[in-house]
């Protein structure tokens, strides 16, 4: 689990729900079936009306990546290249052919298997960057349903506020029918300000930012499977793909690297 994206979603709706308990506010005030309707339902709703159904489902498939770690983390990809260069160095690129099912990344299987075959670097390297550059665009479409999302529930949130204040003036001669339509009101203008700076907003932030991580493994593994394919020492791959590392993340490269070290010592 992504530690942070727990914590943060906990801490940030504690704090505003605990805020309002100290004050003596009641949570029943606060918990309105109209409000939530009005709020998520158009908020969703006007979302859906933006973007293409597969792009809808496809960020509904991405929601759980705010929460979960990535499973490949760029030092791992570092050491299983070089994993493989070193293979390659040893006993040529044919070699591979057996590895490739057990690549960690289909990117990774697919650019290893051209390679294989021979194809010419240039060729290789304009045939991912066409595959590279599409998913590019579909992450950041799966994180900017989020982003509109967020653009959208506080507005809807004002809507539902309108409709509260105009179930009031109908019912000026009723005051018991007064209360319920001002909770309404101010209930929603608070679900749509809310959903959309402690959960939408910050749920596209995070899927850019993850997403952005991925694009940097997947351009590592490009670089690393030419670097292959021209027959580039196995050293310098590394060294140009640490390039890609923060200093933590080189640190853990360089980690992961002794450990494969141990492994071939074993072996």
């Amino acid at each position: 689990m992504d530690i942070t994206s727990i914590v943060g979603i906990v801490l940030g709706l504690t704090a505003v729900v605990g805020g309002a308990l100290l004050e003596g506010l009641h949570l029943s005030a606060i918990t309105q079936p109209t409000a939530a309707i009005i709020v998520l339902g158009g908020t969703i709703g006007a979302t859906t009306l933006s973007f293409p159904l597969r792009v809808i489902l496809g960020a509904g498939k991405a929601f759980a990546k705010a929460f979960l770690e990535p499973k490949t983390k760029n030092a791992s990809v570092i050491s299983e290249i070089i994993t493989y260069a070193n293979k390659a160095r040893k006993d040529g690129l044919i070699s591979l052919e057996s590895m490739i099912p057990t690549a960690s990344d289909p990117f990774l299987k697919k650019a290893m298997s051209l390679a294989v075959d021979g194809t010419d670097p240039k060729v290789l390297r304009e045939t991912m960057e066409i595959e590279l550059a599409q998913q590019d665009e579909t992450g950041e479409r799966e994180a900017k349903v989020f982003e509109t999302a967020g653009g959208f529930s506080p507005t809807i949130g004002i809507i539902g506020a309108v409709l509260g204040l105009i179930h009031v003036m109908q019912n000026l001669n009723d005051p018991s029918k007064l209360g319920e339509g001002i909770a309404v009101a101010f209930v929603a203008t608070v679900y749509g300000v809310g959903s959309a700076n402690l959960i939408f907003l910050p749920i596209g932030s995070k899927l850019k930012m993850k997403h952005k991580i991925s694009m940097t493994a997947k351009e590592m593994m490009l670089e690393g499977v030419i670097g292959m394919l021209e027959g580039v020492n196995p050293r310098i791959i590394e060294e140009k793909l640490k390039g890609y590392l923060h200093e933590s993340e080189k640190k853990s490269a360089s980690g992961d690297k002794g450990a494969v070290e141990k492994e071939k010592i074993a072996a």
